[in-house]
């Protein structure tokens, strides 16, 4: 079967362990401290407006960031609060439903306010930076290029940094795993162990390949807006953030299409390139759990696919 006759699954490392997102459901796979493999699921919930957005080029993006950046939020802290259960003790009782419920909806929230503001951040502060340099970079061109230089010193520097402890290097490692679990599917080998250490762990659609995009976008939009005087450049950033989101995930969606074509496929190497930083080598322990994870969401999804199959016959 090729490639694109496949569903275009994605996916997310958590602490020890890994989220895989079907058409129906995520599902995480982690290795708690006990060595047993815990699962956690959180079904989609589907919205009209929502639908009609992600069908929409260039809003669709700023809707599956949003979705994402809140969604990981869940999964991510499900991982650790699971993880450090020391073996043995038992695990913490279900909330009440009415709490639970309220509980997942301010992680999603926080996971979008944090995403919000890690984006301000990562937006302005190069600006201060390259506004610094006016009296030797004068012209709107060379500021924008001094910008965004700072804004992809800025990542590369807190990509190293964090990589260097060694819970993020381990999470790096589960990103590596979801990405070859990932290739090893798509390339239509069974999902085994030692078939999917032999994939790359580079993969086109990934999130970091986006966060480079971001860069790479945003210095040519912000060519068609004033860059002085300064609040005016601020305000500029701060408005067309959806903008470049959205023109960026594109970029991600179009270079994807394009991997396989001569000489086209290299428009996405920059991305690939950042991915050797924020991805690692997994371990067989690493890879064995997502690909549990994978094959796990894969059953959940057609399970879920066939209570709806169920359901709308019988309202039939």
């Amino acid at each position: 079967m090729t490639e694109n006759k496949k569903p275009a699954y994605g996916g997310q490392a958590v602490v020890e362990g890994v989220m895989f997102a079907g058409k129906h459901t995520y599902v995480t796979a982690i290795r708690r401290n006990d060595d047993s493999i815990e699962y956690f699921e959180v079904i989609k919930r589907y919205s009209p407006w929502l639908n009609k957005i992600k069908k929409v080029p260039f809003l669709r993006g700023i809707a599956a960031i949003l979705e994402a950046s809140s969604n990981g939020t869940k999964h991510l802290n499900y991982s650790t609060e699971r993880y450090n259960v020391p073996p043995g003790e038992e695990l913490k009782k279900e909330e009440p439903s009415s709490s639970k419920a309220m509980f997942v909806f301010s992680l999603a929230i926080i996971g979008i306010v944090s995403f919000l503001f890690a984006k301000f951040v990562f937006t302005l502060v190069p600006v201060f930076l390259a506004e610094a340099f006016r009296p030797w970079v004068q012209s709107h061109i060379g500021q924008n290029l001094l910008e965004g230089f700072f804004k992809f010193l800025f990542l590369l520097s807190y990509i190293y940094f964090v990589s260097l402890t060694p819970t993020i290097k381990r999470v790096f490692q589960y990103h590596g795993a979801e990405h070859k679990v990932i290739n090893a599917y798509e390339n239509g080998f069974e999902l085994t162990v030692d078939n999917v250490k032999k994939q790359t762990r580079l993969h086109y659609r990934c999130g970091s390949s986006f966060i480079l995009f971001t860069v790479v976008v945003g210095v040519f939009i912000y060519l068609f807006v004033p860059s002085d005087p300064l609040w005016q450049r601020v305000v500029y950033r701060l408005v067309l953030i959806p903008v470049v989101l959205g023109v960026s995930f594109e970029v991600l969606q179009i270079t994807n299409k394009l991997r396989n074509v001569p000489v086209l496929k290299y428009l996405g190497f920059p991305g690939l390139w950042l991915q050797l930083l924020t991805t690692k080598e997994p371990d067989r322990e690493q890879t064995e759990v997502a690909i549990l994870s994978f094959t796990e969401m894969l059953r959940r999804d057609a399970e879920h696919e066939k209570r709806k199959l169920e359901n709308s016959t019988k309202i039939v």
